[in-house]
Order: C-alpha cells, then structure tokens, then sequence
C-alpha cells in the first residue's frame, strides 16, 4: 500500500486512493449517445469500493456524446466549435448523471473541470491537488474531464489517458485503473494475429512492450494502446501501479482493485526511485520557456551521480526566461536529457557563462539544483509539454 490514510476502511481491507479512467467509448451506446446502463455499472462498481472504504476518482470522458444531439447534430460533430457548443451542453448532463446515480446511493459526487494551463502553472497545480484532496478526505467522488468548452485542440492533454496519468501523480494515488474496448496489453495484435497473448503483469515499459502497443496514428492496438502505455509510463515513474483492462467485463473496476481482474497489471519496480510531487511537476507538467546546452563533463555527473548543475558547467542558453522559469536541458550532441528550474535569468545566466560584467556574489547558486531537475532517464518518458 503505498499511501497511510485513515478513514472509515473495511476490517482486513488497506484502503486505496484510486484513479479511474473511463473513456466514451465505455460510456455510449451504439449510437453515439451516453448509455444510462453503462453509466449505472459503472457507478455500482465505484459505490462498492466506496462502501469498502477507498477513495476514488474518475476521469471520465462523455460531454461531446452526452451534448450533441441537444445541439441539434445527427452525428458527432467534426468542427471544433461544434464539439465545444456540444461540450457546453453535455458537461452538465453528465455530471447531472452521474450526481444522481451517486446520491441514489448515498454518496456525492463533484465536478472538476481543468485545462493543460492549470497543470503547466505550479500555483494552479497546488490548489487543485489540495482542493481535490479535500473533496477524496471528506468522501467525495471528484469527476475530472478536460473542460473541453474552452481548450484549444494545440493545448490540450493530448486525451484522457494522459491527462488521468498525471491526475493519479497530481493526487498521489496507489492505483490508476484504465478501462478499455480491449482486454489488455497483447504481445502482438490480437486482431491480426490469433496466437496473440495476453500479459498479465509488466513491471517495465521496454521496447518490446512500445512495439506491441503500436505507434501513433497506428491501427494497432484497439483502444488507442499506445496512448494509454504512455499513460502508464507516467504513472509508473510516480510510483503508482496500473491496470488496463475490457470496460463490458462484468466487475472489472472492483475485480482490478483486488488483483482478481482478467487485464494488465503494471507494476513499478521496486528499486525504481519515485519521483516526488515537485520533480512530477517538472516532468510531466511544466511548460519549460528555454533552453540550456551544458558541457560534455558535466552530463555524466547529473545522470551517474545526480548532481546540480553548476554555471560552470552550461555551454549556452537559448531562448528567454526569467529566474524560477522550467527549461529544457541537452547535450553537446543536441540530445534532451531532462528538465529542470533554473536559479537565473537567461541573461544573467549568459553573463556568467560568457563573464560578462560578471558579479560573483549574485552567482552563488547552482544553475539548476540537483532537487529541481529531472532527468528523462529518471521517467523512462519524453514530457508532454
């Protein structure tokens, strides 16, 4: 169990904070539209864990489905316009929904709307880990979508994979479970191939696995899988174990909560180093503003030995950005290796590299000090930035 929370937890059982992704194809009919059924399975699996003690979380997708025949559309609308007009519209019906089928229940359910922006500035990112955290402590079930009505397609999450994997990291949860049109992770395409076989356990994203998932804009993997093992990547390198499995199966929330679910369990291994809420952020989350090419001595030191950087280690800067700003770190060869905060302005940063009007008492500090940096070796995952 990888949180300490108190709480009203069922004898024998460790309660869990757990983070459910589910997308629209687990939610609509044939259709197109939000089926009520699916919506009522769902809600019954969640009030089980509920009753058992957990905290959960869903990142649930379904406005567009949920608004667009309201707005007058035949078919899902293809104009990004249109899908926020339909948005503005099934946003409230959805959580109107889901709201209703959790108090015939006994339990309450709340809405929270986010954008990438919210993420990418550290202050906003705070105050949602903290408001969430209130609403899972006092027995809420937050519903989390991208708020789709405002988002500009080139700033968006990328999808609701994505965006429930850093939701998980955002909120430290213990489980991140991805309900899917496919049973699992497959070796090869079960579609083309019928000796494919299910994995029931992954403890490493190798390029073995990236190969089976398929690439992107790829027709293999049903269910978008290569977005969601980037998901898992994310979660992964947060600590936090994930299932992926078929939404139709019956139980499947409340089987994968227990380790009984038919699906793909990932693990994190156990000698792989978690990165802390602050290092997520810079990861996963930060909109870096520059650009940093340190010196060939100095790149084993920070991967190897996890040091800071000092000035004199950085060859040149790019770009503009203040002091406390995200930048993008690479190599002499042109390679990124990570992220990090750096301590100066990029013009006193140029000044002390190129020792120019140079006042060595404001240089005391690390260019980038080893707590604020991440390398992408540390996340097995390029950032979404």
């Amino acid at each position: 169990m990888k949180n300490n929370r108190s709480g009203g937890v069922t004898p024998g059982i460790d309660m869990k904070r757990i983070v459910i992704k589910i997308g629209s194809s687990s939610l609509t009919s044939m259709n197109g539209e939000v089926s009520r059924r699916k919506l009522e399975k769902l809600v019954e699996e969640v009030v089980r864990l509920k009753d058992d003690g957990h905290q959960v979380l869903l990142v649930s997708s379904g406005a567009v489905a949920a608004g667009y025949r309201k707005l007058g559309c035949l078919t899902r609308p293809d104009s990004l316009s249109e899908r926020q007009a339909a948005a503005s519209i099934g946003q409230g019906v959805l959580i109107e929904t889901y709201s209703d089928l959790f108090i015939s229940h006994g339990y309450v359910a709340s809405q929270i709307l986010i954008t990438r922006s919210d993420f990418s500035d550290e202050n906003r990112y705070n105050n949602a880990r903290n408001t969430i955290n209130v609403l899972l402590e006092r027995g809420i079930v937050p519903i989390v979508n991208e708020n789709d009505t405002i988002t500009m397609d080139f700033l968006k999450f990328g999808d609701n994979d994505t965006l429930s994997a850093k939701v998980a990291g955002l909120v430290d949860a213990d489980q991140l479970i991805i309900l899917s049109d496919i049973d699992g992770l497959y070796d090869s395409d079960p579609r083309k191939n019928e000796d494919a076989k299910l994995l029931t356990k992954v403890n490493e994203i190798t390029p073995e696995i990236e190969a089976a998932a398929g690439e992107p804009g790829s027709s293999v993997g049903t269910g978008g899988m290569k977005s969601k093992i980037e998901a898992v990547k994310i979660a992964m390198a947060s600590g936090i174990s994930s299932f992926l499995g078929k939404s139709s199966t019956n139980g499947i929330v409340y089987d994968a909560v227990y380790n009984n679910a038919v699906g793909t369990y990932f693990e994190p291994q156990e000698d792989m180093e978690e990165l802390n809420q602050k290092k997520q952020w810079i990861a996963f989350n930060s909109g870096p503003e520059g650009e940093v090419t340190i010196k060939p001595s100095a790149k084993e030191a920070i991967l190897e030995n996890h040091t800071s950087l000092e000035p004199s280690a950085v060859y040149s800067v790019n770009g503009r950005f203040k002091k406390g700003a995200v930048v993008k770190i690479f190599d002499a060869t042109g390679e990124e290796i990570g992220l990090g905060v750096v301590n100066y302005s990029s013009k006193a940063l140029d000044q002390l590299i190129n020792k120019v009007d140079v006042d060595l008492e404001k240089y005391e500090k690390a260019a980038i000090e080893s707590e604020q940096l991440v390398c992408h070796l540390d996340t097995s995952v390029l950032t979404t930035v």
